[in-house]
């Protein structure tokens, strides 16, 4: 075996939602913060995401999280989403994989029956604090970074259902939350498909006709994902998530930056009080339980405290590695998989 890269992996799931851990073969990235860090591997290095996440080492169902030093000397650890179509600031259901991966391999120390873990983003400092039990993560609640409405009702045209009423909201990164049911969907797996191809149109058309600014962050200024929104009317306070994730694929957890953004939509919109426990539950029904710690100010904008628990489970430990004759050694995609509205990449053999 002759390998001229290795990347070494740990390999987990929070609620159905694949988020692999980088653990080893990358030290660090150039900036002074993590929004900058965020910046260069977006700009200058998105060769390691596209090495970790396209075939033949990952899929579009996947994010694979760089774990990184914290800048920030109140932290624990940092860590940065790679996804499908780029690297993203937040992602509530991988903070609690990486929570899960730090802890039960040993990079930090557990401590029963509970261990709190400070998490740097580049969307604000995270703290999360793990449930242990017999060295096992049997749960992990994150508080949140503040999360704010940036439009409610909003109108957006979209060809063959003319104006549509659809919320935004900041929540680690910015959603566009249309209603389901307005839309003749439920969120559940054998609609994945409609979601996704209704999801991909409305996020497109609120690109080209919502802005968004977010006004601590400059570079925080564009719409990355569109989350369906439902509720189970007979169940008390149960609500649907159903996450449209580039580059065509449903969200297997209820995502966690998602229902940040929508604690804030429900609290905008008095249906929802702080401290009042909620259900979100994502297309596959597993669960994150949520409420809102309190409310506080960004900027001008009024904003909540939200916080989440779910669960997250290792699967699989590994290393990823490229052989400097093979073709495809920096990854590729195809249409069949990663479908038609993303640059794909097929190197020459």
């Amino acid at each position: 075996m002759r390998w001229n890269k290795v990347v070494n992996i740990v390999g987990a799931h929070a609620e159905g939602e694949i988020g692999r851990v980088v653990t080893g073969g990358q030290l660090d990235l150039p900036g002074s913060s993590m929004v900058e860090k965020l910046a260069y591997l977006n700009r200058e290095y998105d060769d390691l995401r596209t090495f970790c996440l396209y075939e033949p080492r990952g899929c579009a169902q996947m994010t694979t999280n760089l774990l990184l030093p914290p800048v920030n000397s109140d932290a624990d650890a940092a860590f940065i989403p790679m996804q499908a179509d780029g690297s993203h600031a937040m992602s509530g259901s991988n903070a609690i994989c990486v929570t899960t991966v730090l802890l039960e391999t040993g990079i930090l120390p557990m401590v029963e029956p509970e261990t709190t873990v400070v998490l740097e983003t580049a969307a604000g400092l995270v703290r999360a604090k793990a449930d242990c039990r017999d060295g096992k993560v049997e749960r992990v609640t994150l508080d949140f970074f503040p999360s704010f409405v940036e439009h409610l009702g909003h109108p957006l045209e979209l060809d063959g259902y003319g104006t549509l009423k659809v919320d935004v909201a900041f929540g680690g990164v910015y959603y566009v939350l249309p209603d389901a049911r307005s839309l003749g969907l439920s969120i559940e797996p054998g609609s994945a498909r409609d979601l996704v191809e209704i999801g991909n149109r409305i996020k497109s058309a609120a690109r080209e006709q919502i802005s968004v600014a977010h006004p601590e962050i400059p570079s925080f200024n564009d719409i990355e994902f569109v989350m369906f929104c439902g509720r189970d009317t007979d169940s008390g306070y149960v609500f649907r998530n159903g996450t449209v994730m580039p580059p065509g694929r449903m969200d297997r957890s209820p995502c966690g930056t998602g229902t940040a953004a929508r604690l804030a939509v429900l609290h905008e919109k008095g249906e929802l009080e702080i401290g009042q426990p909620v259900e979100m539950r994502s297309t596959i029904n597993s669960k994150f339980e949520a409420q809102i710690l309190g409310t506080t100010k960004i900027g001008a904008r009024r904003a909540v405290l939200p916080r989440m628990t779910g669960r997250a489970w290792i699967y699989g430990i590994y290393q990823l590695g490229a052989d400097p004759s093979d073709p495809f050694r920096g990854g590729f995609t195809m249409a069949d998989t990663w479908g038609t509205g993303m640059e794909h990449h097929i190197p020459e053999v």
